[in-house]
């Protein structure tokens, strides 16, 4: 299997050319409180500058509860930079770019292979107990 980080990469990737992405700690709240049917993968994104902000580490406590209610697979990536590098102009500010979501493609399309192999290693990080596993985003 490629490495969970080259996935990732390709599931936003191929989520943000198809405008599948949710991009923010409030609208991805949102999002998951109107239809959490329609959120396939989420991703918490920090690096050391956020790392002692005590309100952004209650959301995302609050954020994986859901997720882990509702069945949602979900990752940590350790450099936000990065992230917002990948997504380009959509991550706007780096603020917004704690949480991000991919929700499910639509009805009939094929099924992204990247995201499928997400969550195959996320299935297989939860049984090792890793139940949100850390992601490093490849280079570019």
């Amino acid at each position: 299997m490629q490495s969970p980080g080259k996935s990732l990469k390709e599931a936003l990737v191929a989520a943000h050319s198809e405008d599948r992405l949710t991009i923010g700690v409030y609208e991805s709240a949102k999002i998951m409180n109107d239809d959490p049917d329609s959120v396939s993968f989420c991703v918490l994104a920090t690096d050391e500058e956020y790392e002692c902000d005590i309100a952004l580490q209650i959301h995302f406590t609050l954020i994986q509860a859901f997720c882990f209610d509702n069945d949602i697979s979900i990752v940590r990536v350790n450099d936000m930079q990065r992230l917002v590098d990948l997504l380009g102009d959509k991550a706007g500010d780096v603020e917004d770019a704690h949480c991000v979501l991919i929700t499910n493609p639509a009805e009939g399309s094929w099924e992204d292979p990247a995201l499928e192999k997400l969550h195959l290693f996320c299935e297989e990080s939860r049984s090792l107990n890793d139940w949100v596993p850390e992601i490093t985003l490849p280079e570019r």
